[in-house]
């Protein structure tokens, strides 16, 4: 048994395991949650109904919230030339090539979204142990290898995310910071199920959003009745 904090018996203690709260209530109970000595982040957790195992129902893309996620994320673009000028302007932290490749291949991922031009795959290839571990390596489906790099990092630094299903058809991912205000915490979270719903694979049959659970960093999981909501 995982030894829990006392901040997270507190915090389970406010939830009734047997009861699903509206998003309005989740997000209430959440913000009464013992606070941590940080602004924690506010997550979704998701079961899919997929088959995991199956190549034909991976869920994977890019969802866009529309108050972003309140972290500085740091974008990293694989990318020469013109492509690599344009990528600073737009905001990158990190641009580079061969330099990067370099870089990463002795252990340094001190970023948290890597972006490549096409032209740039190639060279990259190498960084796939290293990278896809971690969930950073560029991928066509995640909207990180592009052309329009001038877009990618624009929209990732303002709140694009990168979704994916984890081996047990689970979807994990942030929608803002405790602080923000409780309509902003709704509209992301709304949102980002709206967009997820739009992703379910053809081959997948039944229900696709199965359960939703919403918690802080160091708080307790609450169950939110999603299907009515997310409808809206």
């Amino acid at each position: 048994m995982p030894v829990r904090s006392k901040r997270y018996i507190q915090a389970r203690k406010l939830v009734d395991r047997n009861r699903t709260y509206s998003i309005e209530e989740s997000i209430e109970l959440l913000k009464s949650f013992p606070s941590a000595k940080f602004d924690e982040t506010v997550e979704v957790h998701l079961k899919l109904g997929i088959d995991p195992a199956k190549s034909d129902q991976q869920v994977r893309g890019t969802i866009a919230l529309p108050h972003g996620t309140g972290k500085n994320v740091r974008v990293l673009v694989f990318a020469r030339g013109d492509q690599a000028e344009v990528a600073k302007s737009a905001g990158a932290d990190f641009v580079g090539s061969d330099d990067l490749v370099q870089q990463i291949q002795g252990g340094w991922t001190d970023f948290d979204v890597a972006i490549a031009t096409p032209d740039m795959m190639r060279d990259i290839g190498r960084l796939g142990k290293v990278l896809g571990p971690r969930g950073l390596m560029p991928s066509p489906k995640a909207g990180t290898v592009t052309t329009d790099v001038e877009d990618a990092v624009k929209g990732f630094k303002a709140g694009r995310l990168e979704v994916k299903n984890d081996k047990t058809g689970n979807l994990h991912f942030p929608v803002g910071k405790k602080s923000f205000d409780s309509q902003k915490l709704k509209e992301n979270f709304l949102s980002a199920l709206n967009q997820i719903g739009k992703m379910k694979p053809s081959s997948s049959k039944g229900r696709f959003l199965q359960r939703v659970f919403i918690t802080t960093t160091m708080g307790a999981g609450i169950k939110v009745e999603f299907s009515r909501e997310a409808e809206k």
